[in-house]
Parts: structure tokens; C-alpha cells; sequence
């Protein structure tokens, strides 16, 4: 698969691409006849680094758990990279639960003065 390739079927830039090449995330990307050209692996690291891209990670964080990852040697510390990320979404949707159920209140009380009011 192309570059163009891979980045009409995965909906990311070029740009993007290239940088992932640049930083070894995307592992032995071949050129063939001047033209990039990604393997099964290629495609498997690419869809790992989207799917971390979609649950929050930054680039730099992206960067370090696809080093840790590639490295072979670090799965308890990508577990553990996961766990963390996973405590912190879990704390921040606790937390939009207690505004929501402030903003709930907020809106009964407004309805009850209404009410009175008539």
C-alpha cells in the first residue's frame, strides 16, 4: 500500500505519515520505484498509533509507548501506560457525572421557582 494509499484509507495526512516514518513508528516502511510502500506490520503499528491517537495520547505519548512497544521488552510498562490512562479517564468522567448532576439540580430548582411563581 501506498502512501496515498494509506492515507485515504486511514484518513490521515501525508504529513502525518511522514512524521511517523521519521520517528521508526511505522517500523521498515520500503520505498518501491520512489513511491513508500507499507506491509501488513506497517499497517498493524499505523492502526495501534491511531487508535492511541483516539483515546487521547498526545504525539510525544504515542512516541514513547511505540518505542516501549517495539522494543519487545516493555509490555508490563505499557500495561501499566494503559492502566494509567484508563484511571485518568475514569476520574474525568466521574467528575463530568458530579457537574452533570449539579447542573441538574441547578435546573430543578429553576423549575421549581417557576413553578411557585404561578
Amino acid at each position: 500500500m501506498t502512501i496515498e494509499e494509506a492515507s485515504e484509507t486511514y484518513c490521515i495526512p501525508t504529513k502525518i505519515l511522514k512524521e511517523y516514518e521519521q520517528m521508526h513508528l511505522c517500523g521498515a516502511v520500503k520505498k518501491v520505484m520512489g513511491k513508500w510502500q507499507y506491509d501488513e506490520q506497517d499497517l498493524e503499528r499505523l492502526s495501534m498509533i491511531m487508535t492511541l491517537h483516539d483515546i487521547g495520547f498526545s504525539t510525544k505519548d504515542i512516541d514513547t509507548y511505540m518505542q516501549l512497544l517495539l522494543s519487545g521488552e516493555n509490555e508490563d510498562t505499557c500495561i501499566e501506560i494503559l492502566n494509567q490512562k484508563r484511571k485518568n479517564t475514569l476520574d474525568k468522567i466521574h467528575f463530568h457525572e458530579k457537574q452533570l448532576t449539579a447542573l441538574d439540580y441547578l435546573r430543578h430548582e429553576m423549575r421549581q421557582e417557576r413553578k411557585g411563581e404561578l
